[in-house]
């Protein structure tokens, strides 16, 4: 086990993170790991920051530190590999065998640091005929029939951003994966391993449940037919007077009830039980919520378990009540973002330093980590992109 820092506050209080530089789900990861409390110090390229994103603005970076080194130098390898040495956890996205070329493989490291996490974040996997091919979020829960299940039943699929892929089925499978591989490795006669995370892997793991439903004939391998893909009235989003929406999720009947007391609906509404008679309740219910604005149905549904929400934008959640009351979004450095989830009653997790500018943190992590000098080289024309899974 790495030795102990006194860097960061959290459950993850002393552990040491070396994260090389990339896109999208493995930043993220490393970001999680950092409002958990672990010191992560990201090796950045020399070039500037990915996708053109103002570092300063780059929330996923934030509470880390940042050297900036050239693994294609043998200083700057060296320096990478002594970083590794003395840490507890090592995150890289790379495609496959692009690591082991630069000299920072898991055979590598391992070798300098048997206790070694090294956590590998890809869209496809270490092995399979894709894994050498580029990619990005919509195409990873594509074909794992995830995105196949969004959308209506007569248009195409939609993705929520790169939400599902890239951070619940890549990111938060990774932080999941290091944190049982770092509790194996502290185990008597415990050691290091190789985590391989795969995005297409963590997003068929999320449909565990739908699969279950799909066995035992309670789902529909289709679009918009199923009690949660859209197609049940008490399910699924309503516009409102104003062009604002409503979320409706009342599937318990006693929620239902409710949910059609305050709606207005009254005894006459359809039956819900009956599928052949959704799409006569869907369009009572659209056209009740059609005769006020979105604020005022919020103001009928708020205090009541019709299990009904007002659908809002990223900069209106901030001030939604609940949302404000338990603190979810914090401001840090002039940024609103949210804040560390979850919550520990012991070991609170803060944010706690503004997004890691590149190379910035050079010599306070070569005097923390007991290392020489880790002055980053001058800036080139590298591609951040071009060697990750993105």
């Amino acid at each position: 086990m790495a030795a102990a820092t006194s860097y960061g506050e959290g459950p993850l209080r002393g552990v040491r993170v070396v994260e090389l530089a990339g896109i999208g789900p493995g930043p993220f990861a490393a970001m999680v790991l950092g409002d958990l409390g672990a010191d992560v110090v990201r090796v950045d390229r020399p070039g500037g920051a990915a996708l053109g994103i103002d570092p300063a603005g780059d929330v996923t970076n934030r509470n880390k530190r940042s050297v900036t080194l050239d693994l294609k130098d043998a200083d700057g390898l060296a320096n990478a590999l002594g970083l590794v040495e003395r840490a507890d956890v090592l995150i890289e996205g790379n495609r496959p065998g692009v690591a082991e070329r630069l000299g920072i493989g898991p055979d590598a490291c391992l070798a300098r640091n048997p206790a070694l996490v090294y956590a590998r974040m890809t869209g496809w996997g270490q092995d399979g005929p894709l894994a050498p091919r580029a990619g990005h979020d919509i195409g990873y829960i594509a074909v794992t029939g995830a995105l196949g299940m969004t959308g209506p039943a007569e248009g195409p699929p939609y993705a929520a951003a790169n939400l599902l892929g890239d951070y619940a089925g890549g990111s938060l499978y990774l932080v999941i994966g290091v944190l049982a591989a770092l509790q194996h490795a502290r185990t008597p006669g415990g050691r290091g391993q190789v985590v391989d995370a795969a995005i297409v892997d963590g997003t068929s793991h999320l449909t565990a449940m739908i699969h279950g439903m799909l066995a035992a004939g309670a789902w529909q391998d289709r679009r918009g037919a199923n009690l949660l893909d859209g197609a049940a009235p008490f399910y699924g989003t309503y516009e409102t007077a104003d062009g604002g929406f409503m979320a409706v999720g009342a599937l318990e009947p006693r929620f239902y009830g409710e949910f059609t007391r305050l709606l207005g609906l009254g005894d006459e509404a359809p039956g819900r039980d009956d599928p052949a008679a959704w799409g006569e309740l869907c369009a009572a219910v659209a056209d009740r919520f059609k005769t006020r604005t979105r604020d005022e149905w919020d103001e009928v549904f708020r205090d009541s378990d019709a299990c009904v929400a007002p659908v809002l934008s990223l900069r209106e959640a901030p001030r939604h009540p609940h949302l404000a009351a338990r603190g979810t979004f914090v401001e840090h450095a002039g940024i609103t973002q949210p804040a560390p989830a979850p919550r520990f009653s012991a070991t609170p997790a803060a944010v706690s330093r503004p997004p890691a500018l590149p190379g910035a943190d050079a010599a306070d992590v070569a005097r923390d980590w007991q290392l020489p000098a880790l002055a980053g080289p001058a800036p080139s024309d590298s591609d951040p992109a071009k060697d990750s899974d993105a």
